[in-house]
Order: structure tokens, then C-alpha cells, then sequence
């Protein structure tokens, strides 16, 4: 993966440049996550750019955006469940915090996790599970990636 796409994670979605993109949903993209420290972290982008926060959507596509939320974030469960039996749950947030643009983070949680930290927020996590290429994301993580991609198109 290059990383001009990154620069413009919306626009390149639009344009069918991100790699990250899983399916299109109504009101935004179903992404899989840059790192994968947690496999089967996902992110769903917005498909407005310039929108900033969920207020800033009027009402019908607010709930049209929380509801591809649920959407993936279901996916993200059945998958992960499937794929590993330690999965304890998904941890959904709109945050917002660095990237400004509407973005909401599907974790998935698991029983393997380090016992200081699988009850806390994965903010918590040291910067080398970010930035360490080990938890980049790979082809490695295809499978992950088509079972919640086909999880998505089983919930139409």
C-alpha cells in the first residue's frame, strides 16, 4: 500500500483508491483498519467530505451513518467470533480526536489480550503496537478481511 491514499482517506474511497475500503455502505465506507494488533479492527469512514462530527450530518443521514455502525460492527463480531475463540466482544467509538473528519473505530476485544489492558481502552496500548510494521496490516490478513466483508453483504 502506498500512502498517498492516506492523505485523503474519503476522497480516495469516492475515488476507489483506498485499499482499505471493504463494501460501501449507505452512509459511509466499511474500512479495515491501517494496524491489526487486534485482527479484525475496522473503521467506518464517512462518505461526506468535510463533515467533521456526527452533528454535522442532518438528521436522516445521522442515523442512516449509526446505523452502517451497527451494520459493521455486527460483522466485525461474527467474524472475529468465528475466527477466533478467545473474541469477547467489539467495542464501538466515535472519537474524533486526530483525524478531523466523521470516522467511528470497531475494536474487537479478546480474552489473549495482555490482562492489564483487556479491560481498559486500546488507547491504552504502547506506541509500538501503532507503529511497529509487525501490526501493519498484510495480506496475512485477507481471510479476516473477506469474512467480514462477506458478513457485511450476508446483512443486507
Amino acid at each position: 500500500m502506498t500512502s498517498d491514499w492516506r492523505a485523503d482517506r474519503i476522497g480516495s474511497a469516492l475515488r476507489g483508491e483506498n485499499p482499505t475500503v471493504l463494501r460501501r455502505l449507505d452512509a459511509g465506507f466499511a474500512v479495515i483498519g491501517d494496524v491489526q494488533f487486534l485482527p479484525g479492527y475496522s473503521v467506518l469512514l464517512t462518505d461526506e467530505p468535510g463533515v467533521e462530527r456526527l452533528s454535522d450530518l442532518p438528521r436522516p443521514r445521522r442515523l442512516a451513518y449509526l446505523a452502517d455502525l451497527d451494520r459493521l460492527g455486527e460483522a466485525v463480531e461474527r467474524a472475529c467470533r468465528a475466527a477466533d475463540p478467545a473474541f469477547r466482544r467489539v467495542n464501538l467509538e466515535i472519537l474524533g480526536n486526530k483525524d478531523p473528519f466523521l470516522h467511528a473505530h470497531i475494536w474487537p476485544r479478546y480474552d489473549w489480550e495482555p490482562d492489564h489492558l483487556v479491560q481498559k481502552p486500546v488507547w491504552l496500548y504502547t506506541p509500538d503496537h501503532w507503529h511497529d510494521p509487525r501490526h501493519a496490516l498484510t495480506p496475512a490478513h485477507d481471510p479476516l478481511r473477506a469474512a467480514i466483508t462477506a458478513e457485511l453483504d450476508g446483512s443486507v
